[in-house]
């Protein structure tokens, strides 16, 4: 028998009992369809994380230090430590922001644009401010929605040529940001970014010493390696002591971060696929059960391609493929309604907030991430289950006896 001859009939005979393999295909549809839903949700979860943290986060680096460190400091790291593409550092104040509709007492950041982009800072409306701005400390100001919300009435209000008062000083907004990370995890009351030296100089931001120091490691680096040179590096510009260093230095890469949040992804996606898994189960137990019921029904049939010509090969080969197609025709479809399913998992965590929750982007929608490796797997052990559930029926029409099948009534 030739692979088309195969098709061919494999197609007549499931086409003969559309509405029973329809049936029998459901449990591998809901099996294929919450792997691949869980694993597009838990993907585009993942992604919309790593998004909020900048850059390409796992090369991003904090370092925190007893005393600070100064800009002078900072250039130093950046001469003795080449495997980083740059070393920005940013200061912190806490004041009051008003408006004539209210005031608002928040915290004000300071830095560069290389550290807005370390920290994942981006305006998802406007723009952060040029180097002409920065350089001569500009009073120009990036907010959240959660500002726009509680001085302008509406987070999505129109920011342009709209001000807001720091410590008397006023200051325009030129961007506003998705509900980033650091506001997700705050109380509400939302978060401005100023320019660096804007901060120092009117904000009373500490100016000999920067609040946050972060380091974006160039590609390909060893970030252990590169953690713990930055740690003796420090250490050795502020005259720690080598046995104090790891009480009083603490140097991180977000590369860690990220390998705990892969970790338990992975370990939810287990257990979503383990639950999965007994729907393929009792989908492949439905396969094997629908195809008894073919071998007993198609008695005479066996007999007669037997007499024919058919040899035991044939006939296995015969069933065993209508097995594997009606496994294959749930794989596709499971794939097809998992794909939309995560659409809508993601609408519904988008619009009840529980991105934001988690630390993702608040009112933006989540976009699953189908991943081709599960869709890969999804096919695989759809092939697996046609094969392991269809090869006892497809074995037992084979050894029927042709002249006992063809007296069969």
């Amino acid at each position: 028998m030739t692979p088309r001859d195969l098709a061919t009939e494999t197609t007549s005979a499931l086409d003969a009992n559309r509405g029973r393999s329809l049936l029998t295909v459901l449990g591998i549809v809901i099996g294929i369809a919450a792997v691949i839903a869980m694993t597009s949700l838990i993907g585009g979860v993942r992604n919309s994380l790593v998004g909020e943290l900048g850059l390409d986060a796992a090369r991003r680096v904090s370092i925190y230090a007893p005393y600070g460190l100064t800009k002078s400091n900072i250039d130093t790291l950046e001469q003795t430590i080449p495997e980083y593409d740059f070393i920005a550092g940013g200061a912190s104040t806490a004041t009051e922001v008003t408006t004539d509709k209210g005031s608002i007492y928040m915290q004000i950041f300071g830095g560069d644009n290389d550290y807005l982009n370390a920290t994942g800072i981006r305006p998802s409306r406007g723009r952060t401010w040029t180097a002409d701005e920065e350089s001569r400390g500009a009073q120009v100001c990036i907010v959240t929605p959660d500002v726009m919300r509680q001085l302008f009435g509406n987070p999505e209000a129109d920011f342009a040529g709209k001000t807001i008062k720091i410590q008397n000083s006023s200051f325009t907004i030129v961007g506003v940001t998705s509900q980033s990370l650091m506001t997700s995890m705050g109380d509400g009351s939302g978060f401005a970014w100023v320019p660096l030296k804007c901060a120092q100089t009117r904000l009373g931001a500490d100016s000999s010493a920067l609040s946050e120091v972060v380091g974006f490691a160039k590609e390909g680096v060893d970030m252990n390696a590169l953690v713990e040179k930055t740690k003796t590096q420090v250490a050795r510009i502020q005259h720690i002591a080598d046995e104090d260093i790891e009480g009083m230095i603490y140097v991180y890469s977000m590369k860690e971060s990220i390998e705990a949040l892969d970790n338990f992804m992975n370990s939810f996606a287990l257990i979503a696929g383990s639950i999965a898994s007994i729907s393929l189960l009792v989908g492949g137990i439905g396969i094997m059960n629908m195809m008894l019921t073919n071998v007993t029904e198609r008695i005479r049939e066996i007999g007669l391609r037997r007499a024919l010509g058919a040899t035991r090969t044939d006939i296995t080969a015969q069933f065993l493929a209508e097995s594997i197609a009606i496994s294959l025709a749930g794989g596709i479809i499971g794939i097809i309604a998992g794909y939309a399913g995560s659409w809508a998992l993601a609408w519904i965590a988008s619009s009840t907030g529980l991105v934001a929750e988690l630390g993702g982007s608040g009112g933006t929608m989540l976009v699953p991430a189908i991943s081709l490796s599960a869709v890969g797997f999804a096919t695989g052990v759809c092939v697996f289950i046609g094969l392991v559930f269809g090869y006892y029926p497809a074995r037992r029409a084979a050894r029927l006896d042709p002249v006992e099948a063809l007296r069969y009534q």
